[in-house]
């Protein structure tokens, strides 16, 4: 664990982007143009976090559950995805940004999944921030997949280390900070091992309209923050 200095910085950050619905509605908007609007966002956190000390930004992108919203929904943002892809691989390859996607990968269509696929080993070889990008993903069956490798290899686990590298994405340090837009507050089946002493940060803004200064304001209120791992406080 680090120490109560070395924590100032959250070097990993979680996000669940909430509120790209209800930004499009209030602007008498299709939801289609909020999600857009929602990827420019998650674009601006990704280039603010080097300033802020961040390495790792992991991003809620599309849940197990979000499978059950309406067909034509799941098929637009299964488009934007690609397309977004498309449009963004070059400017991530250019701020050095490596792109890491967990999650059940195989129920997304083929043509998706192989964008995301090609976008990881293309930016394998960056430095910078490590964007991680769950899709498809939720806690529970990541827990439930880690207990299935387990069984499959002959291994039960025996510490949490053993069981934690069983997790979609092991190499990765548990998030400091999670962040949720949108005035909700609850973790909505994220990163549910990850999160067991991660500080939790919700703000009423939607995430559309989340920015760099919002991002160095959450970072600036984790810096307050005392973490004790259930030490007594001194």
């Amino acid at each position: 664990m680090r120490s109560r200095s070395a924590a100032i910085v959250p070097v990993h950050v979680a996000v669940i982007m909430d509120g790209n619905g209800r930004w499009a509605r209030s602007r008498g908007l299709p939801r289609a143009l909020g999600h857009r609007a929602g990827v420019k966002a998650l674009r601006r956190a990704v280039e603010a976090c080097p300033d802020l000390g961040i390495r790792y930004l992991t991003a809620y992108t599309f849940s197990t559950e979000n499978w059950q919203r309406p067909r034509s929904e799941v098929e637009r943002l299964m488009v934007l995805f690609g397309r977004s892809i498309d449009e963004h691989r070059r400017d991530l390859m250019a701020n050095n940004v490596r792109v890491r996607v967990i999650g059940r990968l195989q129920a997304l269509p083929a043509r998706v999944r192989l964008k995301f696929e090609e976008l990881a080993t293309a930016t394998a070889i960056n430095t910078g921030v490590t964007m991680t990008l769950a899709i498809s993903y939720g806690g529970r069956a990541e827990i439930v997949d880690a207990c299935r490798r387990a069984v499959a290899a002959g291994r039960p686990p025996g510490t949490d280390a053993d069981f934690a590298a069983m997790l979609y994405a092991p190499d990765l340090p548990d998030p400091d900070l999670l962040i949720r837009t949108g005035g909700d507050q609850r973790i909505s089946n994220y990163l549910l091992w990850q999160l067991a002493y991660t500080e939790l940060y919700f703000t009423d803004t939607l995430w559309p309209d989340f920015g760099a200064k919002d991002l160095a304001d959450a970072v600036a209120d984790f810096a307050r923050r005392r973490r004790r791992y259930g030490r007594v406080d001194g």
